[in-house]
């Protein structure tokens, strides 16, 4: 199939649909496909999942007690974390004020019941193929290019007060240089993994990750929660990432890489940075300043040894010293 790239997980697929008998044939359905399918009969229990989970796809009822399909597809797009999942949605509604209102509010598939199921699985894979091509980085699958930029103009459009995690890696290129490009990029996944696992156990539910690219990532989160997934992040990254390393490496805690000029240099293990950039002691008003701030703190973070983050606490617009 498709929709599943090889050696990846099968697409999550999130049905939010009160009907116990539709729910049902949509489940065998995708999973008679591959996909994992997970049903929630509310849209308040979908926009839940969604936040915790970020599924991949979401096929979705307009009429559902209490919130509506309308308000779950505003909801999700609200957030950046969700923005870019597609949403499909199902009604057994024909109005054609009912399409033109699903298409305005950024639904990006719609079908009428009763719907044929050969139809409904070529249009989900016709999603998660523009999703994937288009919007997610193709060796981690989180958010990337614009999803990440727009992430962050929404916390500078925001009155509350953010914090914004720059985490990338030490010494990767000497890694690259002695065990390859196909190693390299196991190690950019294990970071992705542990970044988003890091910040579903200690940040909030709504906060993002995204892959700025090759071993570059970024997390949007409140300023309460950057101690928390930092420490956790550094402590998974120093434990877990021994695993992509041949035991004498390990055992040695450092690596031997040769230099341009072909002789050999002595590296530590890849350590994790992390620069922090937050609105919490001064405003910050654009992407410019944003970047300036990071490539500060990043400097910061990676001046100090082993794996480490820094956050700026500045209260004016000075330049680090």
């Amino acid at each position: 199939m498709d929709a599943v790239a090889a050696g990846a997980p099968p697409p999550t697929i999130l049905v939010v649909e009160d009907d116990p008998r539709i729910g049902r044939l949509l489940r065998h359905t995708l999973e008679a496909e591959g996909f994992t399918a997970v049903v929630t009969p509310t849209g308040e229990e979908g926009i839940t999942y969604a936040l915790r989970e970020v599924p991949q796809l979401l096929i979705l009822d307009i009429m559902l007690p209490g919130m509506d399909g309308f308000q779950v597809v505003e909801h999700l797009r609200a957030h950046a974390k969700t923005a870019h999942i597609p949403v499909v949605m199902l009604s057994a509604r024909h109005d054609t004020a009912d399409k033109v209102r699903a298409f305005e509010s950024e639904v990006n598939d719609y079908l009428t019941k009763p719907f044929n199921s050969d139809e409904l699985l070529a249009r989900i894979r016709n999603q998660l193929r523009h999703v994937r091509e288009t919007l997610l980085s193709s060796l981690t699958g989180l958010p990337s290019g614009l999803r990440v930029e727009r992430a962050i103009e929404q916390q500078l459009e925001s009155p509350a007060h953010w914090s914004i995690l720059y985490v990338d890696l030490d010494n990767f290129k000497a890694y690259n240089d002695v065990y390859g490009p196909i190693r390299g990029n196991d190690i950019i996944q294990l970071l992705g993994r542990i970044t988003t696992e890091s910040v579903r156990d200690e940040g909030n539910l709504s906060d993002f990750v995204g892959h700025i690219g090759g071993d570059d990532f970024v997390v949007v989160t409140s300023p309460d929660r950057v101690d928390g997934i930092c420490r956790t992040l550094i402590a998974h990254w120093d434990t877990e990432s021994l695993a992509l390393y041949d035991a004498d490496d390990v055992a040695r805690g450092t690596l031997i890489a040769r230099d341009r000029q072909g002789q050999p240099q002595v590296y530590p293990l890849i350590g994790v940075s992390i620069g922090v950039v937050t609105n919490s002691h001064r405003p910050i008003a654009t992407m410019e300043e944003v970047s300036r701030i990071a490539a500060e703190v990043k400097y910061k973070a990676k001046s100090q040894r082993g794996s480490t983050y820094y956050i700026d606490q500045r209260a004016g617009p000075a330049s680090l010293s």
